[in-house]
């Protein structure tokens, strides 16, 4: 897969296992999908077409056990339940197996649920209070969470590039690299040959070999990302095409095939910003945040994200306090949500097109709906007022709407903006003063003279009252 897949030569199957549960008052085994908000456990019957709502975790030791240990005690009746990790490839088959021991238990039945059952280990809520206490303070974090290690690295070839331990560490590049992240910028290269040297900027990242030794894979930067050949597997339409010059991301979940073991892995796809590379990231790796500037999602929302597609969201408050409306979408490359910005004024002209095109004036504005005659004013372009307006303390308050369609927002203002405009509305002096300092162009006032007037002067006069007005008139004496 893709440098930014965790492990080449694993599919995501073996990166994960899935959480089996035996609901002790139904008798049956099903698969573990998650709890709910009031602490009830969700669960689907573990077969074949419910396996991609399973709960996958991470099935390093560590990172299981305070996963198990956090969602052991947000259970509401845990001792109902009896749980059992088991390899997400086998997850159908041994939850089969156990259906079979609930239903008629055997010796070699209860030996299979003794090896995969886990528990919650005694004092292990409050061991994991401990370590989350623990982990505010800590500047690093636990060993664990970094894929590789400073010794592990070839620094001879570091420095071959012109780079070094302390260089890299200064420049805070040394610690994205040993999570198995690139660098989040780029990166000064100057690759000695020997009979040949190269300057470059390129963002790096370490990965394995088939031999299992640790390199340096250099990103360098592409005029423009290649997408008119296949990409693990997946030939690009033209909608993705689009959406990934556009947006950087491509919008929609899809199936990469592993070229060394052909196992097919759902990923999300985005562009490296810096480097125009592209980039995949399992579906299994996403974490979407139940929160995003103020706003909670909900199921839906979440599911939108994990699914890749653009979420439009409402009412979040920027860092200044101020409410504001944007679109937002995960982003392969980053692993997070980002806010949706166009990549050049190219894309930026005709993004705003399409969106112009496909989107309108919006119904409500503000929780206010508004009523047929005013969406109608408001989509032809018109200013409308609105009353009963309530902001965050219930105070009411009115004001002026207009729909701008190069934005596809509302903009709102206290005073008519149709009225300012008016308010300042330049004079015909100003006008033709503005031409006269503009390098001697001509409006209606100055187009019949053949020389540009000078500044400050509004209207042309003949040559001699020019000179007289610049001339001082001559002193006549007195008349004796």
């Amino acid at each position: 897969m893709n440098e930014q897949s965790e492990n080449k030569q694993e599919s995501p199957d073996q990166l994960s296992e899935i959480l089996l549960v035996l609901d002790k008052e139904k008798k049956k085994i099903q698969a573990v999908t998650g709890i709910d908000e009031n602490g009830k456990l969700e669960t689907v019957d573990a077969n074949k077409k419910n396996q991609n709502q399973f709960m996958r975790i991470d099935k390093h030791g560590d990172l299981f056990s305070n996963f198990f240990s956090n969602f052991f005690s947000q259970l509401k009746n845990p001792t109902n339940f009896s749980f059992f990790k088991v390899p997400a490839p086998l997850a159908i088959d041994t939850a089969k197996k156990m259906q079979k021991q609930v239903n008629n238990p055997t010796p070699e039945g209860e030996q299979l649920m003794k090896k995969h059952e886990v528990k919650a280990e005694p004092q292990q809520e409050q061991k994991q209070e401990n370590q989350n206490k623990m982990e505010t303070t800590q500047t690093k974090p636990e060993a664990s969470e970094y894929r590789f290690k400073p010794e592990q690295i070839d620094w001879e070839t570091m420095n071959n590039l012109g780079l070094n331990k302390e260089k890299l560490e200064k420049m805070n590049l040394l610690d994205p690299l040993l999570r198995g992240y690139k660098t989040n910028e780029l990166v000064p290269v100057s690759l000695n040959l020997g009979t040949a040297v190269t300057r470059m900027d390129a963002r790096l990242s370490l990965q394995q070999n088939n031999e299992g030794q640790v390199v340096v894979a250099i990103h360098g930067i592409r005029k423009e990302p290649n997408l008119n050949f296949e990409f693990f597997g997946h030939k690009f339409t033209k909608e993705d095409k689009d959406n990934l010059l556009q947006s950087g991301n491509m919008g929609r979940m899809v199936n990469l095939t592993n070229p060394k073991t052909g196992d097919t892995i759902p990923s999300l796809i985005s562009v490296d910003r810096l480097t125009n590379e592209l980039v995949a990231l399992r579906t299994d790796k996403i974490k979407i945040p139940d929160e995003i500037k103020g706003i909670k999602l909900n199921d839906e929302q979440k599911q939108t994200l994990m699914e890749g597609k653009p979420l439009y969201i409402e009412g979040m408050i920027s860092k200044k306090g101020t409410p504001f409306d944007a679109n937002v979408q995960f982003n392969a490359d980053k692993r997070f949500v980002e806010f949706l910005f166009d990549r050049s004024n190219t894309n930026k002209q005709t993004q705003s097109n399409q969106q112009s095109q496909s989107l309108e004036a919006p119904k409500t504005f503000r929780g206010k709906e508004l009523d047929n005659e005013q969406h109608q004013k408001l989509k032809d372009g018109q200013t409308i007022y609105v009353s009963g307006l309530v902001d965050k303390k219930g105070k009411e308050y009115n004001g002026y709407i207009t729909f701008n369609k190069e934005t596809n927002k509302a903009d709102f203002s206290f005073q008519n903006p149709n009225k300012i405009k008016e308010q300042v509305k330049p004079t015909d002096a100003y006008k033709t003063q503005t031409a006269v300092n503009s390098e001697g162009k001509t409006n209606e006032a100055t187009k019949n003279i053949k020389e540009p007037l000078k500044s400050g002067q509004k209207n042309p006069d003949s040559a001699k009252q020019q000179e007289k007005q610049e001339k001082p008139a001559k002193s006549k004496g007195r008349k004796m």
